[in-house]
């Protein structure tokens, strides 16, 4: 079975960061797409970051420039760096992995304010 598991969310004053992880069991990220995903409360869901199997990554415009995405294939995790964050960063995150089918995680809330 695979398994996704988001940790590092949490409060934190605008231009501040954090580093969300995404531990992967049941699935190896080297030979999938992996994504990070976010949803604020009345809007739907969308793509924030995603990292394909070849090491290509690419972003939404709205985070270019203060948010990385990175794997560590040894310890089988994605992360999520996200730096200069704002007000409007404020959503609960999740993890996707896509290999054969597509899995999520149960998310992590992030809460940017001062």
């Amino acid at each position: 079975q695979v398994q996704l598991v988001e940790s590092g969310g949490g409060l934190v004053q605008p231009g501040g960061s954090l580093r969300l992880s995404c531990a992967a069991s049941g699935i190896a990220i080297s030979r999938s797409h992996m994504g990070w995903y976010r949803q604020a409360p009345g809007k739907e869901r969308e793509l924030v970051a995603r990292i394909f199997s070849g090491g290509r990554a690419d972003y939404v415009d709205s985070v270019k420039g203060r948010f990385t995405i990175s794997r560590d294939n040894a310890e089988n995790t994605v992360y999520l760096q996200m730096n200069s964050l704002k007000p409007e960063d404020t959503a609960v995150y999740y993890c996707n992995a896509v290999f054969s089918g597509s899995y999520w995680g149960q998310g992590t809330q992030v809460t940017v304010s001062s």
